[in-house]
């Protein structure tokens, strides 16, 4: 029983919410909040993922698929933006898990969002490399084979060299200060929505709307299925609500900005969606590049590469997001006790956690330069999912639990909405590939010997 309560101890919310006052820096406003919201959401949902399900799952009915993913996220994310009114501290599942289910499930939402959030950093940079070698191929120049790509991934490739430089340039950018790194992830964004809404706006011009018929030629179930795929780009607010201790106002600001940012990447993916496939039939959309193949197919080809440029801009904010987000989680894990305390001392000046986001940029790096896409993107996905699970559950233990604690913002038609998240997230787990069930089995037990040999020991909560 001693072990039980032990491993299941909690932190009262009003504790969590008034801790650590003043360590790290609030200076994000609402919109910068929902800007590196945004940017981690709208990436290569519109710019590869929207074209490939048209072509291969959903065809025109692929904008249907877009809408139920987003309201599935529109169910945990209303149950993020009720803890983050509550709790305004990093951390994010990890913390809201820890204040209400206990210190194990915690630091298990934690742990597995440590390389979850890493996987999803590299695997946008590999994808943003293949995007940036064909340009500078496409301007004359010849580059070398060993520096292309992963090894195995062609002839020659010994290591992904423009990976590599962007994950380490996320984490020096995230170490000039949060302000700083803020003012560049709010710019970037706002071209990336400008690319989107240029496309949406000349596009229509070209739309053929006998492109639509049939609409759904591999049936609903086509539909059903591409939400499933799609949803993996449909969320980014998680990652962004990690920087609640950083916001100006969070109790006001972040909910908010969790919420606009999922309902402006929503109708960006619906509009885009909606010219993609009426620009060019869903049998002819290129898979990988399929704005810029519907652009070059009615003699856009000058703007079809204005969308490629747009396309690294836009992806590059993805990574500037999810490294935000580990880099906090792994902060907060190590402050509250459960990892070592080394891991969140912060820069004397710019108030940023320097030592967790070098070990992240190398991480993310050596993982994006000699991994092919394919085996890191298996280390991405159930991690995210069991975490809406959580806060999902939470949200309802929580408002029955304690119905008289403070909310900013309460989460509408409770408790059906987050019984939405927790149902769908547990569905799109069932899709998964049994490799990535395997890696997580692996992280998942190495999570509890470090647990139990060290977290339980040093919590901030042991007395």
């Amino acid at each position: 029983m001693a072990a039980s309560r032990s491993i299941f101890r909690r932190k009262p919310v009003e504790q969590i919410a008034g801790e650590h006052e003043g360590e790290l820096e609030r200076t994000l406003g609402l919109w910068q909040l929902t800007a590196i919201g945004v940017g981690g959401i709208i990436g290569a949902g519109i710019f590869a993922l929207a074209g490939a399900v048209a072509n291969e799952t959903a065809g025109p009915a692929v904008i249907l698929s877009f809408l139920i993913a987003g309201v599935a996220s529109a169910a945990a994310a209303f149950s993020y933006a009720e803890f983050a009114g509550m709790i305004p501290k990093a951390g994010s599942a990890y913390t809201y898990g820890y204040a209400v289910l206990g210190e194990i499930v915690g630091w298990f939402i934690g742990w597995d969002l440590l390389l979850e959030y890493t996987a999803i950093v590299a695997v946008v940079a590999i994808g943003i490399s293949g995007y940036f070698g064909f340009l500078v191929q496409n301007l004359g120049f010849t580059l070398p084979s060993w520096m292309l790509g992963a090894p195995g991934t062609g002839n020659g490739h010994v290591v992904d060299l423009f990976a590599v430089i962007l994950c380490l340039l996320i984490a020096y950018l995230l170490n000039l200060g949060i302000k700083t790194a803020a003012r560049f992830e709010t710019f970037v964004v706002a071209v990336k929505v400008a690319v989107v809404l240029l496309v949406i706006a000349v596009g229509f011009f070209y739309v053929n709307t006998a492109n639509y018929t049939p609409f759904f030629p591999f049936g609903i179930s086509g539909a059903i299925t591409g939400a499933a795929t799609v949803f993996f780009a449909v969320f980014g607010y998680d990652a962004m609500s990690t920087a609640a201790e950083e916001s100006k106002d969070a109790r006001r600001h972040m909910p908010k900005a969790i919420i606009y940012s999922l309902v402006i990447s929503m109708v960006l993916y619906v509009l885009a969606t909606l010219v993609l496939t009426g620009m060019q039939n869903y049998r002819e959309i290129d898979p990988e590049s399929g704005f810029s193949s519907a652009f070059a197919s009615v003699g856009l080809s000058g703007l079809a590469s204005v969308i490629a440029v747009g396309a690294i801009v836009g992806i590059l904010t993805v990574m500037f997001t999810f490294m935000l987000g580990v880099t906090r989680v792994w902060f907060s894990m190590s402050r509250d006790g459960l990892l070592p305390i080394w891991f969140a001392k912060l820069h004397p000046v710019r108030r940023v956690p320097t030592r967790v986001t070098w070990i992240v940029g190398v991480g993310s790096a050596l993982i994006a330069g000699f991994l092919p896409i394919r085996e890191a993107a298996e280390l991405t996905n159930i991690g995210i999912l069991l975490a809406f699970v959580v806060v999902c559950v939470a949200v309802i233990v929580l408002r029955y639990r304690s119905p008289d604690l403070p909310r900013e913002f309460r989460t509408p038609w409770m408790p059906v909405v987050p019984a939405v998240g927790v149902i769908f997230s547990l569905w799109l787990i069932t899709f998964l590939d049994p490799v990535t069930w395997l890696r997580f089995a692996v992280w998942f037990v190495l999570g509890l010997i470090i647990y139990f040999a060290y977290s339980r020991r040093h919590s901030a909560l042991e007395p």
